[in-house]
Formats: structure tokens, C-alpha cells, sequence
């Protein structure tokens, strides 16, 4: 977008959209599920947003339902994306009750109990459900919490969805500067939950090979490779929609001590979990992604030690 608007009027579109997002941000999330509803008729029927990758990927992940079967899950993912976006403006005004109200941990002693045994924790979550309201869990959990992410190429709405996530404490840190991140905190003695998005398709398409939704993927080997080094504990988070506006957060223990595991357990493990969410409520992952864009160029055996 940047290549093609000069700066002047990126600079003002940038600042129209937040100023409006503000704004909307002041009315109750009732109000925002109505506009979320406009917004679906805007993305289903006027401008069929990514409608043949989502179909396409929704073909490819089951083959088992009908064609009509998957046009439901479409419209069901369409639905969502409409509350998550009214949702993720909410951001912009909420209140810390209002959102310990809205989002929790459903099985909170397994970080008591990490914690108590002085572990670093490792979290692998994919795009599914609200991934942005995890960002206001730093005022609910006794950890300081690091999450790591890509830059978006434009830098203005990168901008926005870094204020975003970082207002509740949470420090937000670009992919590659993670070993930087973790060894300050390890040089301060101070214990972090480190969160990874890890369902993007990686840039190196010779990274590790799984079969994902009934797909040859290509799967991201940072999370287990930063664990195993630093012999952290690993789970699982799933934040999962209870009912429209109200999320609780499931953690699956993977392991306990990550450098006693062997190699790809991890990484196979978390790839599971999260298909097993995805295949539980379908609608709710981000299928509009075009996460199988790449294609496998490496044999089983060039697939690099972790």
C-alpha cells in the first residue's frame, strides 16, 4: 500500500482510521456487534473478502464435508471476523474489570506451579479466536509477558496493532530479536511467558514438513528450538470462544523441560492442538490466510536437526 499512496495522505489515512476507531471504541461492545453484523454483509456478499482462498482452503482441509457444509463454515468465519475486528477496536477503551470480566485462564495452577519451580514458560497459540485480548492477560497473570511477531509492511497500522498490544504491560518484540529479549530477561533473573503465533507458513520452505488439515505444511521450528535451548516448559494456549465477547484461555501442558524432549516432539505436539481446535470450531481460525502458498522443495531427510 505504502508503494503505491504517497506519505502525506498514507499519514492521513492512518490517522482518519484511528481517530474513527477512537471513537468506536466508546460505545459498548452491543452496539459494535451490531456494526460487526453490518460488516459481515460487507465481507460475505459486496466484496466476497478472499473468498476463493478461504473456500479453497476450507476444500482442502475437508474433503469430508459437503460443498454446502463448507460454505456454512465460510459464512460462520465471515460472522467472526466482523466481532473480532468491533472487538479488537474495543481495545482502544476498556477497562482492566471489564476485561477480566470478558477473558480468563481456565486452568490457572499449571502456571502457579511452573512458577513455583522458577520455569520459564514457552506458550504456542495459532490465529484462532481473539489472539488480540491475549495480549491484556499481563494484569491477570504473575509474569511478565513477551510476545513475538511480525512487523506488518505497513507501518502505520503496524504501529496501531503494537499500541494495541502493548498498553496492559505485555512487552511486544519482532521474531528476530527474540534471543535478545530472552536474555535480557534471563540477565535480570526475571521468569516470562513467551508467546509464539507459530501457524504462519515460515520463509524457509525447507523448514520441518507435517501433515496439517490434511495438508503437507511447512511448520515453524522456532518455538521448540528457542525451548529446547533454554529448556523452558511448553504448552499449548487455546483461547476459546465461550459466547459472543466472552473468551477463556486453555493451557495444555506439553512439556515440563523442554531439553529432555526429542526432536520435532514439541513442534509436532502444538501442530496437533491446534488442529484439533480448528476441526472442534472451525470458524473461528483465520482462514482467509494463505497459509499453504508454499510448496514442499526438500526430501523428508533434508529437513534440518532442531
Amino acid at each position: 500500500m505504502e508503494g503505491y499512496i504517497h506519505e502525506p495522505m498514507l499519514l492521513i489515512l492512518y490517522a482518519l482510521f484511528y481517530g474513527v476507531c477512537r471513537l468506536l471504541a466508546f460505545l459498548p461492545l452491543r452496539a459494535l456487534y451490531v456494526l460487526s453484523d453490518f460488516l459481515y454483509l460487507i465481507l460475505r456478499y459486496v466484496i466476497g473478502y478472499r473468498r476463493k482462498v478461504v473456500l479453497e482452503n476450507l476444500r482442502n482441509s475437508f474433503p469430508e464435508k459437503t460443498e454446502q457444509e463448507r460454505v456454512k463454515m465460510m459464512e460462520q468465519f465471515y460472522h467472526f471476523m466482523g466481532d473480532l475486528f468491533v472487538e479488537t477496536i474495543k481495545m482502544l477503551h476498556i477497562s482492566e474489570k471489564e476485561i477480566r470480566r470478558r477473558i480468563h485462564w481456565h486452568n490457572p495452577e499449571i502456571l502457579e506451579d511452573w512458577k513455583k519451580k522458577g520455569k520459564n514458560i514457552y506458550f504456542v497459540a495459532g490465529h484462532y479466536g481473539n489472539w488480540e485480548w491475549k495480549a491484556a492477560l499481563e494484569q491477570i497473570i504473575p509474569y511478565q509477558t513477551v510476545s513475538l511477531y511480525h512487523p506488518l509492511e505497513n507501518r502505520y497500522f503496524d504501529r496501531f496493532y503494537y499500541r494495541l498490544r502493548t498498553q496492559y504491560g505485555a512487552e511486544v518484540v519482532p521474531s528476530n530479536m527474540a534471543l535478545r529479549a530472552i536474555n535480557k530477561y534471563r540477565s535480570e533473573n526475571q521468569p516470562i511467558i513467551l508467546f509464539f503465533i507459530a501457524d504462519q507458513a515460515p520463509n524457509n520452505a525447507t523448514n520441518y514438513w507435517k501433515l496439517f488439515l490434511n495438508q503437507e505444511s511447512s511448520i515453524f521450528l522456532g518455538p521448540e528450538r528457542l525451548a529446547r535451548k533454554y529448556n523452558a516448559a511448553v504448552g499449548f494456549a487455546e483461547v476459546r470462544r465461550m459466547k459472543r465477547g466472552y473468551y477463556e484461555v486453555f493451557i495444555t501442558p506439553i512439556t515440563e523441560n523442554a531439553a529432555e524432549t526429542t526432536d520435532y516432539e514439541i513442534t509436532d505436539r502444538h501442530v496437533e492442538l491446534l488442529e484439533q481446535a480448528i476441526r472442534r470450531a472451525p470458524q473461528y481460525w483465520l482462514w482467509s490466510h494463505r497459509r499453504w502458498k508454499r510448496k514442499r522443495t526438500a526430501t523428508p531427510q533434508e529437513n534440518p536437526a532442531v
